[in-house]
C-alpha cells in the first residue's frame, strides 16, 4: 500500500484546509438535539454546499466534487482536524444518498439528492420496531398497495432527531402473507403527510435525540420507492453496509478523539500515572485509531479497483465502536470524579463534552446492528462458522 499523496491530492487538502479556516463558526453550535442547535447545524451544511464541500464524492450536477474516496479521507481528516462542527444530516448524506446512487431511478436522483446536500431535507432512518430491533427480519410495519399510492400503518422506533427531520426512510412490509426477509419493500414517507405523528424520545443525556413514529393510513405515491416491491431487503442490507464501514464513522474521527485524549492524558499527567494502566490505555487506543485510519486507506484502495467488502463491514462497525467506548471509558478514568459532573461554557475546562460522548459511546455496540450480530456475521459468512 503507497501512502504517498500525489500533488493533486496535496493541492485538495491545501483547499480544504484554507477554506475551513476562513469560513469556521467563531462560537461552537448548539446540540443538535436541540431546535437551536438543529438549525445552526443545518445552516452551516447549506454553507458547507454552496462551496461543494457538503458531499466531496458526490458528482457536480447532484451538488458534490466529483472526488474519489481518497479526497474524501483527506476532506474527512481536515474537517475533524480542524473541530468543524459535527455534521447532521449523515442518515440522508451518508446512508440514503449512497442507496439512491445505487438503487434510485434518475428522476429521484435529481430529486432527492441535491437537495439531500445542501440539507434543504433533512432525514431520519425508519428501521427499528418495538419488536424488531437488530433483527430488521421481524418488521411488522405495513405498506398496502392501492393504485399509485401505498397505504402506510405501523411504527418505528429510535429514530435519530426525527422530530426535526422532513422525511424518513425505511422498510415496511408489502406483500401479505411475507414473513422475514421476503416481500420488504425499501420506501421514502415525508414526515408532514397526514397520518404520521411523531413522539420524542429523550437519550441518557435528557436531550430528545430520537423519536418513535407512527403510521396511521398514511398515503405515500409510488414513486417513493427505491428498487423493486418486495426487494427491500437487498436494498437494506446495502444501506447498512454505508452505516457498518467507512461512510458513517470514517477514521478521522475517532483520530480526532484520540489525539484530544493524549492532551488530557498530558494535562493530567500526575494524577494519572497513578493508575499504571491509563498511559497504556492512552497509547492503545491512539494505534487503534491510527490501525483503523491505515484500513480505510487499504480499503479504498480495494474499492478502487473494483472489490467490494460485503461481510467485512462488520468488522468495521465492531472496531469503531469498541474504540470509540474505549477512548471515553479511558478519560473518564483520567478525569476521575470531575468527569462525572455536567458542566458547561468556561467551568467545564478540559472536562467539557467528554460525559456526553461517554454517554453516547454506550450506543455504538448497538445501533447500525448490535456487535454480538456482527460477530455472528463475520462468524457465518466469512469464517464458514456453522450457525
Amino acid at each position: 500500500m503507497d501512502l504517498t499523496y500525489t500533488p493533486k491530492q496535496n493541492a485538495f487538502r491545501a483547499e480544504v484546509r484554507a477554506w475551513l479556516a476562513d469560513n469556521l463558526p467563531s462560537e461552537p453550535f448548539a446540540s443538535y438535539d436541540s431546535r437551536e442547535g438543529f438549525e445552526q447545524h443545518r445552516a452551516w451544511e447549506a454553507k458547507l454546499f454552496e462551496s461543494r464541500w457538503s458531499m466531496v464524492m458526490w458528482p457536480a450536477e447532484l451538488g458534490g466534487r466529483g472526488s474519489d474516496l481518497i479526497e474524501w479521507l483527506i476532506f474527512e481528516e481536515e474537517y475533524y482536524g480542524a473541530g468543524a462542527p459535527m455534521r447532521i444530516n449523515q442518515n440522508g448524506q451518508l446512508l440514503l444518498g449512497p442507496t439512491l446512487m445505487e438503487f434510485g431511478t434518475q428522476e429521484q436522483k435529481q430529486r432527492f439528492l441535491p437537495r439531500m446536500a445542501e440539507s434543504l431535507d433533512m432525514w431520519a432512518q425508519g428501521w427499528s420496531e418495538p419488536n424488531a430491533g437488530s433483527d430488521m427480519a421481524a418488521i411488522t410495519s405495513k405498506a398496502v398497495l392501492d393504485g399509485d399510492h401505498y397505504v402506510i400503518n405501523g411504527q418505528k422506533t429510535w429514530s435519530s432527531r426525527a422530530n426535526f427531520a422532513d422525511w424518513l426512510f425505511g422498510l415496511f412490509r408489502s406483500e401479505p402473507g411475507s414473513t422475514r426477509h421476503h416481500g420488504l419493500s425499501f420506501i421514502m414517507v415525508p414526515l408532514n403527510t397526514p397520518g404520521v405523528s411523531i413522539r420524542p424520545i429523550k437519550a441518557l443525556n435528557g436531550k430528545e435525540a430520537f423519536a418513535e413514529v407512527f403510521f396511521d393510513d398514511v398515503r405515500v405515491p409510488v414513486n417513493n420507492l427505491i428498487g423493486t416491491q418486495g426487494q427491500g431487503w437487498h436494498v437494506a442490507m446495502a444501506t447498512a453496509g454505508f452505516e457498518r464501514g467507512l461512510l458513517l464513522r470514517s477514521p478521522a474521527r475517532f483520530q480526532s478523539t484520540a489525539r484530544k485524549l493524549v492532551e488530557l492524558y498530558k494535562a493530567h499527567r500526575v494524577s494519572a500515572d497513578r493508575d499504571p494502566g491509563l498511559r497504556d490505555a492512552v497509547l492503545e487506543t491512539w494505534m487503534c485509531a491510527e490501525a483503523y485510519a491505515m484500513s480505510a486507506y487499504y480499503t479504498v484502495g480495494r474499492l478502487s479497483r473494483g472489490e467490494q467488502i460485503g461481510a467485512e463491514s462488520s468488522i468495521n462497525k465492531i472496531i469503531w465502536s469498541e474504540l470509540d467506548l474505549k477512548m471515553h471509558e479511558t478519560a473518564m478514568r483520567i478525569l476521575g470524579t470531575r468527569g462525572e459532573l455536567v458542566t458547561k461554557g468556561a467551568s467545564a475546562g478540559d472536562a467539557a463534552g467528554w460525559l456526553e460522548g461517554f454517554l453516547f459511546a454506550q450506543s455504538g455496540p448497538i445501533y447500525a446492528g448490535t456487535n454480538e450480530i456482527q460477530r455472528n456475521i463475520i462468524a457465518e459468512r466469512m469464517l464458514g462458522l456453522p450457525k
